[in-house]
């Protein structure tokens, strides 16, 4: 019963993203605080939960991780338009994963919801004797696809937090604004619930 839910708000979120870039392992750190060296390929699709505190609310994230290789490209993006917000990953070591993020970008254009929040995420910035994308590139991008940008490392646990609560934060305003606009939730209380919607906003950050 909808009385009994122990969270005020269910929010889903989408980790997209070339194959190799670390998805998994940011979703590993975020869920679990823990962090594997080795490389187990994503098939098809997975996900974790986490209950986390937002101004005094409880919000519940559902994170769903895709897989990034090509021919899982069908099944994943069956699961945009559920998604409440999307963090779009690349390696900094890895220039090609960085330019694919435009096509990962077009794709939730297409298959997302309208509105659906957004960040940008820079992985491995721990890892400076091989990084190939600065995080001027990063910036720039973010700023051209006029969403917010982080970098991050899953492996010495960098902005791998800030990067799940500031997205989750702005689809959490998203939420309210939009309840209050809404008919059926006027003057109701209790928990919000809603499975997509519209609004865009968060905080730029680097790697520090």
């Amino acid at each position: 019963m909808a009385g009994q839910r122990n969270y005020d708000f269910l929010i889903k979120l989408l980790l997209i993203g070339d194959s190799g870039v670390g998805k998994s392992c940011c979703l590993l750190r975020f869920s679990e605080d823990s962090f594997t060296p080795s490389f187990i390929t994503t098939i098809g699709i997975d996900f974790k939960i986490r209950t986390i505190d937002l101004d005094g609310k409880r919000v519940k994230l559902q994170i769903w991780d895709t897989a990034g290789q090509e021919r899982f490209r069908t099944i994943t993006t069956a699961y945009y338009r559920g998604a409440m917000g999307i963090l779009l990953c690349y390696d900094v070591t890895d220039e090609k994963s960085f330019n694919n993020i435009r096509t990962w970008f077009s794709n939730v254009e297409q298959h997302a919801s309208e509105g659906v929040n957004k960040i940008l995420i820079g992985n491995k910035c721990d890892w400076e004797e091989k990084r190939q994308v600065t995080t001027e590139q990063g910036q720039a991008l973010a700023d051209e696809l006029g969403i917010p940008f982080l970098e991050v490392s899953a492996k010495a646990n960098i902005n791998i937090e800030k990067a799940f609560y500031s997205l989750a934060s702005d689809i959490k305003k998203r939420l309210i604004d939009s309840s209050k606009d809404s008919p059926q939730n006027q003057g109701a209380p209790g928990a919000v619930n809603v499975a997509a919607g519209q609004g865009q906003g968060g905080a730029f950050g680097r790697c520090c």
